[in-house]
C-alpha cells in the first residue's frame, strides 16, 4: 500500500512539474525569431500609420530591448548598451546564481517595449502571449522560464525609462510649423494638403549624436526663380527627369516609396494606402541578410539594434536640417514657375525639402551593413513584395543605398543636393554610430 502511494505522489509530481526542459526544441524555436518580430512589429506600425521618424524611434527602442536581453549570455563579449546610448542607463542585470534561458529574456523585452510605443499594444501583447504559451509546450524548467520573463520585463522597462524622456511626448506641446508668403518656404502639397510632420524632431534625444546638427550637411541652393539660376536648373533637372522617365526608373521610384500614408481619390471619395517606412525596409533588408546567413541570435539582435540606432538618429539628424532650411519641395516650385499641370510620379511627402530622408536613412543603414557583412554583398530585396512591387537585386548595400537615394529625383519629390549632400549626411551618421558603440568588446 506504502509503495502504491509512493508510486501515486510521484506521478503527480512529474504532472505538476508539466514538459522536461527541453533545450533542443527551444533553440530551434528560436531561430530568427527576431527577424520575424520584427516583421510582426512593421505589420503594426504599417497599420498604425506611424511616420517615418516615428517609426524609426519604434524599432530602436525595441531592438535596443532585444539586444540587452540576449546579450546576456555572452557578456564578456557582448557589452552593454547601458552607460553608451546617450542617457540609457545601466540596465537590470541577472542575479547571480539564478538561471535563465536568454532568447526569451529577449523577445519580452523586445514585446514589453514594442507595446508601448504602438496604438496597437493589443497586437503585441498577443505575440507576447503566444511566444510563453509556446515555450511552455516545447517545455522548460519552470524556475527558468520564470526568472527569464522577470528579467526581461526589467530590461523592457528599463528602456522605456529612457522613451518616457527622450522629448517624444514634450514635442506635441511645442509651436506647429507656420506658412507664410516667403516663396521659398515649405508649404503643404497635393492631394492632401497636410500640416508639416514632425516639425520638431530634431529636439528629441540622440541615441549616438551628440546633438541633432552634429553632421549639417549644410543649407540648399539658395532660392531663386530666375531662369539662368542654379535653383531654377536644379528645379528643371527634376521636371525633365519626371517627363522622361523611362520604365527601369519607374520601377525604382515606385520600389523605394515607402511613403506610409498614400491617399487616392476616385470622384469625391478619398482612401488611404498603408505602406512600409523607409526605415522599415532597412530592417527588413537586415532581417532577411540574417536569415539567409542564418545568424544566431545574439548576432542577430546586435546587427538589428545597430541598423536601428544608426536609422533613429540619421532621421533625427536630417529631420533638423529640413526644418532649419524649410525649402520648397519641387512639386510647388514647378507648378508656379514652370508648369501648372506637371505632376511627380509619387506623392510629396509632408515635410520639407533638403535634406532627403530616404537618402539620409539608407546611406546610414547601408554603412551598419556593409561593416558586419562586407562591401561587396550581393542579395535580393523582396521587401516590398508584400505591398505588390517585385525583387529587387542589389551587389551591395551602398548600392541599394544609391539607388533608394536616386529614386527621389525620379519619383519628382526631390532636388538633386538634397539627395546628395543626404547620402553624405547618412554615412557619417552611420560611421559615428560604428566609432562611439561598441557591440563587441
Amino acid at each position: 500500500m506504502k509503495q502504491l502511494t509512493s508510486i501515486f505522489i510521484l506521478v503527480l509530481l512529474l504532472q505538476s512539474c508539466g514538459n522536461p526542459h527541453n533545450q533542443e526544441g527551444l533553440d530551434a524555436y528560436f531561430e530568427g525569431s527576431l527577424s520575424k518580430y520584427n516583421r510582426h512589429l512593421t505589420d503594426v506600425i504599417v497599420a498604425d500609420i506611424f511616420t517615418p521618424p516615428v517609426a524609426s524611434r519604434i524599432y530602436a527602442y525595441s531592438n535596443i530591448a532585444a539586444y540587452e536581453g540576449v546579450r546576456l549570455q555572452n557578456p564578456e563579449h557582448r557589452p552593454s548598451l547601458g552607460g553608451q546610448l546617450n542617457h540609457l542607463s545601466q540596465l537590470t542585470q541577472p542575479i547571480a546564481g539564478q538561471n535563465y534561458y536568454y532568447p526569451i529574456t529577449s523577445l519580452v523585452a523586445f514585446t514589453e517595449v514594442a507595446k508601448q510605443l504602438v496604438y496597437n499594444l493589443e497586437r503585441i501583447d498577443t505575440l507576447q502571449t503566444a511566444l510563453l504559451r509556446d515555450v511552455k509546450k516545447i517545455g522548460i524548467d519552470e524556475v527558468i522560464y520564470n526568472n527569464s520573463v522577470d528579467l526581461g520585463k526589467k530590461i523592457g522597462q528599463d528602456v522605456l525609462a529612457r522613451a518616457h524622456n527622450d522629448g517624444y511626448l514634450k514635442r506635441t506641446a511645442l509651436p506647429r510649423f507656420s506658412v507664410n508668403d516667403d516663396p521659398g518656404r515649405w508649404r503643404p502639397t497635393p492631394p492632401d494638403y497636410m500640416e508639416a510632420i514632425e516639425p520638431h524632431w530634431n529636439t528629441i534625444k540622440p541615441f549616438a549624436l551628440d546633438s541633432a546638427s552634429q553632421f549639417d550637411p549644410g543649407l540648399p541652393t539658395n532660392f531663386d526663380i530666375a531662369e539662368t539660376s542654379q535653383f531654377y536648373q536644379e528645379a528643371e533637372e527634376v521636371y525633365s527627369t519626371v517627363k522622361n522617365l523611362n520604365s527601369e526608373r519607374l520601377e525604382i521610384a515606385k520600389f523605394w516609396d515607402c511613403n506610409p500614408n498614400i491617399s487616392t481619390t476616385k470622384g469625391h471619395v478619398m482612401y488611404f494606402q498603408q505602406q512600409i517606412s523607409p526605415g522599415g525596409h532597412w530592417i527588413h533588408i537586415t532581417a532577411q541578410v540574417l536569415d539567409e546567413k542564418k545568424i544566431n541570435m545574439e548576432d542577430s539582435a546586435a546587427a538589428l539594434a545597430q541598423v536601428s540606432v544608426a536609422i533613429a538618429d540619421a532621421f533625427i539628424s536630417c529631420w533638423d536640417q529640413k526644418y532649419r532650411s524649410s525649402l520648397t519641395r519641387p512639386e510647388t516650385y514647378i507648378n508656379k514657375y514652370i508648369d501648372p499641370d506637371w505632376e511627380p510620379i509619387l506623392q510629396t511627402p509632408a515635410f520639407p525639402e533638403h535634406t532627403s530622408g530616404h537618402s539620409v536613412a539608407s546611406a546610414a543603414a547601408a554603412t551598419i551593413l556593409t561593416n558586419i557583412f562586407g562591401d561587396n554583398y550581393a542579395f535580393d530585396d523582396a521587401t516590398e513584395v508584400p505591398y505588390g512591387l517585385p525583387v529587387r537585386s542589389y551587389e551591395s548595400f551602398n548600392g541599394a543605398a544609391q539607388e533608394a537615394a536616386i529614386s527621389r529625383l525620379y519619383g519628382g519629390i526631390h532636388y538633386k543636393p538634397a539627395i546628395e549632400l543626404g547620402v553624405s549626411q547618412g554615412k557619417e551618421v552611420g560611421q559615428h554610430v560604428l566609432d562611439k558603440i561598441k557591440f563587441v568588446n
